[in-house]
């Protein structure tokens, strides 16, 4: 199959299942690594200053936690990344040069600097320096952290594409500026509200875990002095993803209005928009706000962008194209590319250079001429709407919860707290419902585009059949799910055997 050609429907949906299988199992170890490696950073660095052996014991308890959800991360990670080549290598082709960068220096560089530190922290007690051990921990996080930004750069990069310029001659989008990839705003905002709401799941993990040692009355010390630490880290990086998600917020309103659209169930939008807390009960001006920071800002409706809208911005009215407008603009972009290249094969100079002018003045629409009817732009609203506020509405409640037991630990009184130390406990599933349900609002509500207005995912998947795709969705599905299973029972194996007293 060319970059001109699309997929069956069959073979689209099961590709986009496969990958989303994946990406959802990965993503359920990838915060908890991020969160506990900065716990068990902050635990290691109090037994450095203090020489306190309990320090050093509770430091190794959470680093064989850290180990045990690490290994089985990484397997889905890689599985994840093969899946670009197998399913979708269309989209490699296309944005290789581009996409593919990233990843390659979080393989070369964050990941070799993790596999390199995690074999000191795990196996250096005692056979290195103490001020060595803790720096192997550190760079240890540090290494997951590079990780992230890598990979979150590559995941930017396909909800706001920059820094590149589509050469007709190789049918590739290449690389023109790579700082603009690496650091755009986009790229910055994502890592930043991904990272702290891992740090958050780390913080929530350590709590839950600890709660539920005081009541049953075991490892106390341990239990109140992790939920100290726990408690502190998860209030900071609730703050920091409140405000990370409020950039983000500004970030989408710009540059995907659709996805905000679908996420507030906004059909016609206008100036002083309302936030929908759910269907019926609106806060008059405060989505405006959210994503203008202006009560009279304009945010536009799904209808809007299919139609079409115009605003007032610093006293300029500004106008943006339809859907209906763009998809025009990119069939002719197509048919201009196809020309191209048949002129090309010709040697047709003249017929080459005529049909290069038309392509680069439509190429700003070149994607939305793969797009079949208008509606297809509009995400699964229903999806997208509901899991914005399972994200909202669970990281809200989880902050107060932690603060509760953060005061309550500060107090002296936290083990008479029994409802609260239960809702410690179960805040654990909270925090992955939230987490999940951020990505589910990213990516689901970017669709039908595997990159933002460049390329629709029915261009991007490969010429695979969809009965392979099923067969290996299956064999996934199970492989994932024993690992999981395989990953709870272990860890709560290592949770219930360990005994700090």
């Amino acid at each position: 199959m060319t970059i001109l050609e699309v997929a069956s429907s069959q073979g689209l949906d099961w590709s986009r299942a496969q990958f989303a299988l994946t990406a959802c199992y990965h993503w359920l170890f990838v915060p908890l690594t991020l969160g506990l490696a900065l716990v068990m950073g902050i635990m290691e660095t109090i037994y450095y200053k203090t020489k306190d052996e309990f320090w050093k014991k509770t430091t190794q308890f959470w680093q064989k936690l850290f180990g045990i959800n690490f290994a089985i991360g990484v397997a889905t990670g890689i599985i994840l990344e093969f899946e670009f080549g197998t399913n979708w290598s269309n989209y490699s082709w296309f944005v290789g040069d581009i996409f593919g960068a990233p990843l390659a220096i979080e393989g070369i560089v964050a990941f070799f600097m993790e596999a390199t530190f995690i074999a000191v922290m795990f196996f250096g007690w005692n056979k290195v320096s103490r001020r060595f051990h803790l720096a192997s921990t550190w760079l240890t996080g540090l290494g997951a952290t590079l990780s992230a930004w890598w990979i979150l750069v590559a995941n930017s990069w396909m909800q706001h594409p920059v820094g590149m310029d589509f050469n007709p001659e190789t049918v590739r989008n290449e690389m023109m500026d790579f700082f603009a990839v690496a650091f755009s705003p986009a790229a910055v905002n994502k890592f930043c509200h991904t990272v702290t709401s891992g740090w958050m799941t780390g913080a929530v993990f350590v709590v839950g875990v600890s709660c539920w040692y005081l009541l049953r009355g075991r490892n106390k010390k341990m239990a109140l002095a992790s939920i100290k630490v726990g408690a502190t880290v998860g209030v900071v990086s609730a703050l920091l993803v409140l405000f990370t998600g409020d950039r983000s917020g500004i970030e989408m309103a710009e540059n995907q209005p659709m996805k905000l659209a679908a996420a507030e169930g906004l059909e016609k939008g206008g100036k002083g928009a309302a936030f929908s807390i759910v269907p019926g009960v609106e806060v008059p001006g405060v989505l405006s706000i959210l994503a203008t920071h202006d009560i009279n800002g304009y945010v536009p409706g799904t209808q809007d962008i299919i139609d079409g809208y115009s605003y007032e911005k610093d006293g300029k009215t500004i106008t943006v194209k339809g859907a209906k407008e763009r998809m025009e603009s990119g069939k002719i972009a197509l048919q201009a590319f196809k020309d191209f290249r048949e002129s090309a094969e010709k040697d047709d100079q003249k017929a080459k250079n005529e049909a290069r002018a038309t392509f680069e003045k439509h190429k700003a629409d070149f994607g939305y001429g793969y797009i079949e009817k208008a509606d297809d732009l509009i995400p699964p609203t229903g999806l997208v709407y509901w899991s914005f506020r399972v994200m909202v509405g669970c990281g809200s409640l989880l902050l107060l919860i932690l603060i509760g037991l953060w005061w309550q630990q500060r107090r002296g009184k936290l083990e008479q707290s029994k409802l609260l130390l239960h809702a410690g406990l179960w805040s654990i599933p909270l925090v992955y419902a939230a987490g999940q349900a951020g990505w589910i609002v990213a990516e689901v509500g970017r669709q039908p585009w595997a990159i933002q207005d460049l390329l629709p995912v029915n261009a991007a998947i490969s010429g695979i059949s969809a009965g392979a795709v099923q067969t290996t969705f299956f064999i996934f599905l199970a492989i994932f799910t024993v690992l999981l299973a395989c990953e709870v029972r272990i860890l709560c194996r290592a949770i219930k055997g360990h005994n700090a007293e």
